[in-house]
């Protein structure tokens, strides 16, 4: 009899085909921040005494949707075919990137940004809980941090939009990349497959347990999941300040282009992020072997990592200094990022986990898109971002002490108690 915990070749194709939308996910929210300056020069409501803070809620709209929805996505999808979610997701937001690149008014501008929100937040939790259904062994952490770099790629990738709209145009950046992703969902639509026998695995050949047993697991895994749930929104912060106005920062500080900051901003901590999610998922499933707790270590010490990185982009003199303290923090948020569905795996069955995820991102988005705008309101009244920057290293740490005290029972929910 086979190892039903062994991945198959189509286990791994799932990976390699979700990738591409994972990079897409992030590329068409991340171009906006990158394109700013351009973005701004059509744009009347975004220069001024309010510029900044109008920019900020341009970004924030998208947060606040995508929170909202997040939930709503990952009940949808616990309960759906999500292959088909996948792929309607991902055909309405490429569809609303390319619109996007054809707008001439700010409100227009606004509404497609919410409208992304929508339909972008239906992928990540049926994306993750589908690969976790096909991986559950000793590849899991792996096979997200698969998955993960492609989220880390488009990061990447979005610094070029900047490079793109200074020397192209912003519109024209848009509209190749809704083209790319509409015709990639006919790709998706051909090849990916669901896997829907999962659930019932949760519990198959396990012994029976009391009915007292299970509440008091369910207590455990309950209290778990809300330390969990914080321990994803607090690093969130440093996270969004990242992607959104990093950019702006060394634009402000160092006095470089558009195009350079752009570039130096996505490409450093993303592509650090892309090494730290691979880096993450090796390590956390081969101590997750050992102990029960090696994914919540793993991830703690990624938390942990990001903390003299904020305060070194924050303070930094000089813009090379800058731009490696944006590596280690991209490594470090890489190492924590890849580990949280497989973390989410031991507290949570299969049929709840893309609804677990769903919440998760709720809370950390939404701390996102409270804190964007905060940032630019905070920068037209006069107080730096540098500070900004360095203020979230204090819910970073917040969040690797309280990663420590998650003590999962289980390696993998259903199973029987790790050692």
């Amino acid at each position: 009899m086979s190892d039903p915990t062994k991945p198959t070749a189509s286990a791994w194709l799932v990976v390699a085909l979700l990738v591409p939308v994972a990079l897409l996910n992030y590329l068409d929210r991340q171009m906006l921040a990158t394109m700013g300056l351009s973005i701004k020069a059509d744009f009347v409501e975004l220069q001024g005494a309010s510029g900044a803070e109008n920019f900020g809620r341009l970004m924030s709209v998208f947060m606040w949707v995508y929170a909202c929805c997040s939930p709503v996505s990952g009940f949808i999808a616990d309960r759906s075919n999500r292959k088909w979610l996948i792929v309607f997701s991902l055909a309405v937001w490429s569809a609303v990137t390319l619109a996007m690149g054809q707008v001439h008014d700010y409100q227009t501008l606004y509404w497609l940004r919410a409208a992304m929100g929508v339909s972008e937040a239906f992928y990540i939790p049926a994306g993750l809980s589908l690969i976790t259904d096909y991986h559950r062994g000793a590849t899991r952490s792996m096979a997200v941090g698969f998955h993960m770099s492609g989220v880390y790629l488009g990061q990447a990738l979005g610094g070029v939009g900047g490079w793109v709209a200074q020397d192209i145009s912003w519109r024209a950046a848009f509209g190749s990349c809704g083209c790319i992703g509409v015709g990639y969902a006919i790709v998706l639509a051909i090849f990916l497959r669901e896997r829907n026998d999962c659930a019932a695995s949760d519990l198959a050949g396990q012994p029976p347990v009391t009915h007292h047993a299970s509440r008091v697991t369910q207590k455990v895994h309950w209290l778990g999941f809300g330390i969990l749930v914080l321990c994803f929104c607090l690093p969130s912060l440093s996270g969004w300040a990242v992607k959104n106005w990093l950019p702006t920062l060394l634009q402000d500080r160092f006095l470089l282009d558009q195009k350079s900051s752009g570039l130096w901003a996505t490409l450093t901590s993303a592509s650090a992020g892309f090494f730290g999610v691979l880096l993450g998922g090796k390590i956390s499933d081969l101590l997750s072997q050992r102990s029960v707790r090696g994914r919540t270590w793993t991830s703690a010490a990624g938390l942990l990592l990001t903390v003299p990185a904020l305060l070194g982009i924050g303070f930094a003199p000089t813009p090379p200094l800058v731009v490696i303290c944006a590596v280690f923090y991209g490594l470090g948020f890489g190492i924590f990022d890849t580990n949280n569905m497989p973390i989410l795996c031991q507290l949570a069955p299969s049929r709840f986990r893309a609804t677990g995820y769903g919440l998760m991102n709720f809370t950390g988005i939404a701390a996102g898109a409270y804190f964007t705008p905060l940032l630019g309101k905070l920068k037209d009244h006069g107080t730096p971002l540098s500070v900004g920057f360095a203020m979230c290293a204090i819910p970073a740490i917040i969040a690797a002490i309280l990663m420590l005290t998650i003590r999962p029972k289980q390696r993998d929910c259903g199973e029987e108690p790790g050692k």
